[in-house]
Parts: structure tokens; sequence; C-alpha cells
């Protein structure tokens, strides 16, 4: 199996057209800004936003990527306290 690359980081505005097809394929809002990102292979498929609500490609294997987002929120969280 080839190895993928996951990368977790804050959404720009460059990340608008993703976020917005993203939206689009899971049927529901953008989240609340700031958002986390995910993306495998320069695809961005999940998102996380500040109130903690996702939205990820329902077309995708996403649920470890949620994990990661939410691991990562917490990571955040806890270094700006």
């Amino acid at each position: 199996m080839a190895r993928r690359r996951i990368v977790l980081r804050e959404a720009g505005p460059a990340d608008e057209v993703s976020l917005s097809r993203l939206a689009q394929l899971a049927d529901r809002r953008l989240p609340p800004s700031p958002l986390l990102v995910a993306e495998v292979d320069g695809e961005l498929l999940a998102a996380r936003g500040a109130d903690g609500l996702h939205i990820a490609d329902p077309f995708s294997a996403t649920c470890d990527l949620i994990d990661l987002l939410d691991l990562r929120a917490e990571q955040l969280h806890a270094a700006a306290a």
C-alpha cells in the first residue's frame, strides 16, 4: 500500500474554494473560523471549526482525519492556556 502524506494546518484565504467544495459535498455549512484542515496528498478532505463541528468529504475515509483534527485542536488549546 502506498504511503500517504497527511497535513494538519490552519485554513487560509487560499483554501476558500476547497472549503466551499467540501461544504457542498458534505451538504453542510462551513463551521466558524478559525478552521483547522486536514489534507491528504494535497487534497483538502476535512475541516474542524472553532466550535468543534466538522465537515468532511463523504466519499473518502475521513474518520481518522477527524480524530487527528480533534487531537490537534486540543493540543493548540492546551498550548494557548
